[in-house]
């Protein structure tokens, strides 16, 4: 069965560009031109949104946040495709969900990189050495195929990326990763993203712990580790 991209974007040359090299690659392709026809195609389940930012009628900020909140969809993969490029604008995007960001012009060779790594991670969890499906730690039980986290016995939900980091700090407490060890372990080599955007996620997570935000710790000056309850 093809993999579905939902390709959004009101410049109309980009699109077209954009869709005849997807179908070249063999996915379907589900295209709108605004927020809320992005909203509305939804609907039809892609496999992964590609997203322009500055549209009509709501941007790709409102709709990754919308999409964020519907059932089902909290982990989709989003990439943003955008003019945008300063890198506030970059850590705004990935604060709120998106898996990657995408400065253009950008050519169809590295856009549907981007599109593989990101359905691959998807597909393939977390990039870590445990091959078991469910990590425990502490207060927290990380089931890395289903993509769910249990906090005290409650499920708290972890957008795909901040997923990714808890399940990969966990396999290991105790253990200092670096960022730029954890940004390529976790977006991968062809992925670019600046070192700030951990910070970013790492807020996010420890938000979410509550009472537990003690359990991701900063080593200042080199990165972050999982506490070690032994």
């Amino acid at each position: 069965m093809k993999q579905k991209v939902l390709l959004v974007d009101d410049e109309k040359d980009i699109v077209e560009f954009l869709e005849y090299n997807l179908l070249q690659e063999g996915f379907e392709v589900i295209t709108a031109y605004d927020g809320l026809e992005a909203i509305e195609k939804v609907s039809q389940n892609p496999d992964l949104i590609i997203l322009d930012i500055m549209m009509p009628k709501m941007d790709g900020y409102e709709v990754c946040k919308k999409i964020r909140s519907m059932k089902g969809f909290q982990e989709i993969p989003v990439i943003f495709l955008t003019a945008k490029g300063d890198e506030s604008d970059e850590v705004k995007g990935l604060s709120i969900g998106a898996d990657d960001y995408i400065k253009k012009p950008v050519s169809p060779k590295r856009i549907i990189a981007r599109v593989k790594s990101n359905l691959r991670r998807f597909e393939g969890g977390t990039n870590g050495e445990d091959s078991s499906h469910e990590i425990t730690v502490g207060p927290l039980v990380i089931n890395k195929e289903k993509y769910t986290v249990l906090v005290d016995g409650k499920n708290v939900v972890f957008p795909k990326k901040e997923f990714e980091i808890i399940a990969y700090l966990a396999l290991k407490p105790g253990k200092v990763f670096p960022r730029d060890k954890i940004l390529t372990d976790v977006w991968g080599t062809d992925v670019f993203v600046v070192e700030r955007t951990i910070d970013v996620h790492i807020r996010k997570i420890r938000e979410k712990l509550g009472n537990h935000s003690n359990l991701i710790e900063t080593v200042k000056g080199v990165g972050y580790r999982f506490k070690n309850l032994e």
